[in-house]
């Protein structure tokens, strides 16, 4: 575990690392909304369509999920896992008070999928393997539910380190350094991406696409609520694990506000790649 941490971070954290509080629900809404137009390039990318049973991996409170499921009626099937009760809990809710019938969601851990061998067309993952300790066997289950023909369609990290506010702030540096040490002490890789082809590989998966995302925001545009929620959320966490220092989180966030009126300012988001890999037939 990083030195920069009191004790081991994992204790108090049941779920995932950035929690699966109210205000870290309302984010992922946001994030969802923010990033829609790509999920859904992938998975048009991947071929997603009706009548297939699609495997939502990590599916969360179910934002992406709500979007899939209509493209795969009306004989289709979303199957959604996610380790967070809460979350299952409150999409199968919003299933419920939206009248979806074709989601199947449940508790369970991605990196122990436990699906019939050849039991479905596709499966998706947004920031996923990102967070697990054990990203090849999320691939090796993935692969092994695929019937052949079918796609694991990814949008990952790489490069995380890359994320950048320009113009360029020492303010920042201590911000980028506590959230790596909190990811990888989690047990995390902010550099996943790079490492997914060959675990794709070694699990009899083909890539048949690998595409750079990166974005930029700037004030003002809807984008840069992305950031800005993220550091409302995720860093007071980190100060009280022990990550940052108080003072170099309210610095910091000082330094955002004013960011947030500059138009000569921007934020890079950190790089990721979209990969697709297919099951031979």
């Amino acid at each position: 575990m990083s030195n920069t941490a009191a004790a081991d971070p994992r204790a108090n954290r049941p779920e995932y690392v950035l929690g699966a509080g109210d205000d870290e629900l309302q984010r992922l809404g946001l994030q969802h909304r923010l990033w829609s137009d790509e999920s859904n390039r992938i998975w048009r990318d991947a071929g997603f369509g009706p009548g297939q049973t699609i495997l939502d991996v990590g599916c969360g409170p179910g934002f992406a999920s709500f979007d899939l499921s209509p493209l795969l009626e009306p004989e289709g099937r979303l199957i959604a896992i996610d380790e967070s009760k809460r979350y299952i809990d409150f999409l199968n809710t919003e299933a419920e008070r939206r009248a979806i019938t074709n989601i199947t969601a449940s508790v369970g851990d991605a990196q122990a999928i436990d699906l019939p061998p050849e039991s479905i067309d596709g499966a998706w993952e947004r920031w996923v393997m990102c967070f697990t300790p054990n990203p090849g066997a999320v691939v090796k289950g993935v692969a092994k539910a695929l019937k052949p023909g079918g796609v694991f369609a990814t949008q990952e990290y790489f490069n995380y380190r890359a994320l950048t506010l320009a113009p360029h702030t020492e303010l920042f540096e201590p911000v980028k350094h506590a959230i790596r040490a909190s990811w990888l002490d989690y047990g995390g890789d902010d550099d996943i991406a790079g490492k997914l082809p060959r675990l794709m590989r070694e699990a009899g998966l083909e890539i048949i696409e690998t595409r750079p995302i990166a974005r930029i925001a700037r004030p003002g545009e809807a984008m840069w609520r992305w950031p800005s929620s993220y550091f409302e959320v995720f860093l007071p966490k980190i100060v009280e694990e022990g990550y940052l220092k108080e003072a170099e989180r309210a610095a910091f966030m000082d330094e955002w506000a004013r960011r947030s009126e500059d138009p000569n300012c921007f934020f890079c988001t950190p790089p990721m790649v979209a990969i697709l890999a297919r099951k031979p037939k």
